[in-house]
């Protein structure tokens, strides 16, 4: 629904259940454009946090409170996050739990970054794997060995590593976006995605873009030629991204036909 440091909120769900990872806009604005895009509030089953940046959360209290959201967070994420949810509504996890919600399985684990205990997340549904990879330093090999698994991913492609470096931040800024604890490039958003994706990779949604060292033509333009037969979408800092679907019964290479199943059972992805 929104991708950048000005808040960051991914909807993955099927045609019963949904779930956010993260909600790092208001609770009006993500309504709005779950609207718009014919998704309904009403399927949502919990929120999951990735860590306890503010635009990764800002928008979980009001969410949680409106639909009375379970919100699946680290005990010290909720710590540092300080956010105000109701305890009754707090859900801890814990790395490599998997948490149930009807048929959609959600996975915990640990990531690279300057956060207090961060975490990505796999999200399952009869067969079909969707990966939220966001806020990473580097591909580690948790991420890899996850990412090796999708077939549809939100990946990291933060900044263009010349126009950080030219840029007028400041130098301890600039090593912290690049360290280990910071963000993914995107010649190592191109690295992981070339050497480490599932042949059934039919959608890549290539998020957290910097709006001052990087740009969406910019990300587009280098991503194309590796495209192949997998859907790359540039999701916008300004607005919901439109709704994707991977049909669950899908087997073959991207590309090749899906087989027409008695029921088109889908994840959706914005």
């Amino acid at each position: 629904m929104n991708s950048g440091s000005n808040g960051n909120c991914y909807y993955i769900g099927n045609e019963h259940e949904a779930l956010l990872v993260d909600a790092g806009i208001s609770c009006r604005e993500t309504v709005k454009r779950m609207k718009r895009q014919g998704l309904d509030p009403g399927k949502l089953k919990a929120i999951f946090v990735s860590h306890e940046h503010s635009d990764h959360i800002s928008g979980v209290p009001g969410l949680s409170k409106k639909f009375r959201l379970p919100v699946y967070i680290t005990d010290e994420t909720l710590r540092y996050s300080n956010l105000p949810i109701e305890p009754s509504l707090v859900r801890p996890f814990m790395t490599g739990f998997t948490i149930n919600l009807g048929t959609l399985s959600v996975t915990a684990f640990k990531k690279s970054h300057d956060a207090c205990d961060p975490h990505s997340f796999m999200i399952t549904c009869e067969g079909v794997n969707v990966g939220v990879f966001t806020d990473i330093g580097y591909g580690c090999a948790e991420v890899i060995a996850n990412f090796r698994l999708c077939h549809a991913a939100f990946l990291e492609s933060n900044y263009c590593e010349d126009l950080l470096e030219k840029g007028n931040y400041p130098y301890h800024l600039k090593q912290r976006i690049r360290g280990r604890q910071g963000h993914l490039s995107n010649s190592q958003a191109i690295e992981l995605f070339t050497r480490h994706r599932s042949p059934h990779l039919s959608h890549l949604i290539l998020s957290h873009l910097s709006k001052n060292n990087n740009s969406p033509e910019l990300v587009q333009q280098l991503f194309k030629p590796y495209a192949g037969s997998t859907t790359i979408t540039v999701a916008s800092r300004y607005g919901e991204t439109p709704v994707y679907s991977v049909p669950k019964d899908w087997m073959g290479e991207p590309g090749s036909a899906f087989p027409t199943p008695p029921r088109q059972l889908q994840l959706s992805l914005f």
